[in-house]
C-alpha cells in the first residue's frame, strides 16, 4: 500500500484550514491509501529565513503577531487551539513534528507519494517554497490538489520565477481557483486543472456525522468573519432588524470580541460545524463560512473582504466558488474532483 504525504495549514487556528485538510486526508485514504498529514510547524528561525529568502512582506510577522496577542488575550481563542488539536488526534493522522527543512527532508523518505493542498498555500503574499513540496527526493512523484494562489495578479518576478522553477517538480497539478490556473500558465506556460476545495468532496451527510448539536437557541443569524472592519456589525445589524433574527458570532478578531451579540467561545471544529448546520442564516467574510453555509444550504449573506483594487485581494477564492456551484452545481464539483484526484494519485 503507497503511503501519502500531505503538506497543508495545520496550526493557523482557522476552522477552514482544518476541515479541509481533514477531508482531503480522508477522501484520499479512502481511495486506499495509507495517508497523513506532514506535521509542519516552523520554528522562528525557520520563519525568518522564509521571510528572507522568499521575499515576503516583514507585514507578516506584524500580523502574526497581533493575531497571536488576539488568542493570548481570549480564553476562548485559547480553548480553540485545544479543540482543534484533539479534532487532530481524534480524527487525523499527523506525523511527528517537523520545525525546519532538515526535518522535511528526513520524514520524505518514509512516503512513497507527496501532496499538498488545499488552501491558500501557493499564495505568493506569503510563500514558502515548503508548501510546494520543495523537499525530498525530486524523483518522488508530487501531486498538487487544488492549493490557491489567492489573488487574481500577477505576483512579481523573483516568485513567478520561483514558482516556475518549483512546480516543474509536479506529476500532475490543479489549483482551486480559475484565476489561478490564468496565472499559472504565464508563470509557467501550462494550465492547471481546476479542482474544488477539498471540503467539497464530502457529501452533507458526512459533515453531519461529525458535527456538534446546533445551538440550544431561538433561530439565530450566524456571523463568522475573518477580517476586521465596521462595516461588517453595521450589516450584522441591518440584517437582524430585517429578519428579525439573533446575531450569534463566533468570534476569530480582537474586533469581534467587542461586539455585544452572544458569541460561541471556545468551539472546535465539530462546534463549528455544528453552528453552520443549525443557523437559519449565515453572515461571513470567509471562502470556507461561504463553502459550508452551500453545504448546509444556508440562505448566505456575503460580505467581500476585500477592495477589486487591492493588489493582495483574494476575492477570487469566493467568486469562483459562486460560478461553480451556479454552473454545475455541488454534486458534479464533488465527483470531477474526486476523479481527477485518484487518476493522478496512481491505482491502488
Amino acid at each position: 500500500m503507497s503511503r501519502v504525504g500531505i503538506m497543508t495549514f495545520l496550526h493557523n487556528g482557522n476552522y477552514g484550514s482544518t476541515l479541509q485538510a481533514y477531508a482531503l486526508q480522508r477522501v484520499i485514504r479512502e481511495m486506499g491509501y495509507e495517508c497523513e498529514d506532514i506535521d509542519y510547524q516552523p520554528d522562528p528561525r525557520e520563519k525568518i529565513l522564509n521571510l528572507i529568502l522568499s521575499g515576503n512582506s516583514p507585514k507578516l510577522l506584524i500580523d502574526g503577531h497581533k493575531k497571536r496577542a488576539v488568542q493570548a488575550a481570549q480564553a476562548g481563542m485559547r480553548e480553540k487551539q485545544q479543540a482543534i488539536l484533539r479534532f487532530y488526534g481524534q480524527r487525523m493522522q499527523l506525523s511527528s513534528p517537523c520545525r525546519n527543512r532538515k526535518e522535511l527532508e528526513k520524514i520524505s523518505n518514509g512516503y512513497d507519494i507527496l501532496v499538498c493542498g488545499s488552501d491558500q498555500i501557493w499564495n505568493p503574499v506569503w510563500m514558502n517554497p515548503a508548501y510546494f513540496l520543495d523537499f525530498g527526493d525530486p524523483e518522488k512523484r508530487r501531486v498538487a490538489y487544488a492549493p490557491s494562489l489567492g489573488i487574481s495578479t500577477m505576483p512579481g518576478k523573483r516568485k513567478s520565477r520561483r514558482i516556475r522553477r518549483m512546480t516543474a517538480l509536479f506529476d500532475a497539478v490543479s489549483v482551486r481557483e480559475e484565476e489561478g490556473a490564468r496565472l499559472m500558465v504565464t508563470i509557467t506556460g501550462s494550465r492547471p486543472r481546476v479542482m474544488p476545495d477539498p471540503v467539497c468532496l464530502l457529501e452533507r451527510s458526512a459533515w453531519e456525522a461529525i458535527a456538534a448539536p446546533p445551538p440550544d437557541r431561538d433561530p439565530y443569524l450566524l456571523c463568522y468573519f475573518i477580517g476586521e472592519n465596521p462595516e461588517y456589525w453595521k450589516q450584522v445589524r441591518e440584517i437582524s432588524e430585517r429578519t428579525g433574527l439573533q446575531p450569534l458570532v463566533i468570534p476569530v478578531t480582537g474586533e469581534s470580541y467587542e461586539q455585544p451579540q452572544e458569541r460561541i467561545d471556545g468551539a472546535g471544529p465539530e462546534a463549528f460545524l455544528g453552528a453552520v448546520a443549525g443557523a437559519e442564516r449565515i453572515c461571513t467574510d470567509s471562502f470556507h463560512g461561504l463553502a459550508f453555509g452551500t453545504i448546509f444550504e444556508k440562505k448566505i449573506d456575503l460580505i467581500r473582504r476585500y477592495r477589486e483594487d487591492d493588489r493582495e485581494s483574494k476575492n477570487s477564492r469566493v467568486d469562483h466558488f459562486l460560478r461553480e456551484k451556479k454552473e454545475k452545481g455541488l454534486a458534479a464539483m464533488r465527483q470531477e474532483g474526486l476523479r481527477w484526484l485518484a487518476e493522478n494519485l496512481g491505482s491502488e
